[in-house]
């Protein structure tokens, strides 16, 4: 007996133009270029996922190198203090810190000057 694919091929087709709905042109409605189209853009997603991770580490780093330099230190110097000192804040949080809370920022950037003098 012959069989055929209908339930389960719509089935997919529907899955994947729900997955491209929103995508310009042909990409949301002729099947070969939705299809393509999806695989390129689940592929960025992975990569993109860690692009960001970088990305937000870069923008953390920045900022707390122009809060360090106003106050007359490198970052590099900071970052060597900071784990001779003992404290493990994260870059986000310092950044974070040196944004909203300059004042105590200003105390961890002391206890590092003090132990980078000693």
């Amino acid at each position: 007996m012959r069989t055929i694919k209908g339930a389960a091929r719509t089935k997919a087709k529907r899955r994947l133009f729900r997955k491209v709905k929103g995508y310009r042109g042909g990409r949301s409605n002729l099947l070969r270029t939705a299809k393509e189209t999806l695989i390129r853009a689940q592929a960025y997603a992975f990569r993109d996922r860690r692009v960001r991770k970088r990305e937000f580490r870069r923008l953390w780093i920045i900022r707390i190198n122009a809060a360090v330099s106003e106050r007359g230190m490198r970052y590099s110097e900071f970052m060597h203090g900071l784990s001779k000192v003992g404290i493990e804040l994260d870059r986000k949080s310092l950044s974070e810190m040196a944004i909203h809370d300059p004042a105590a920022f200003d105390t961890v950037f002391d206890q590092v000057k003090q132990a980078l003098a000693a």
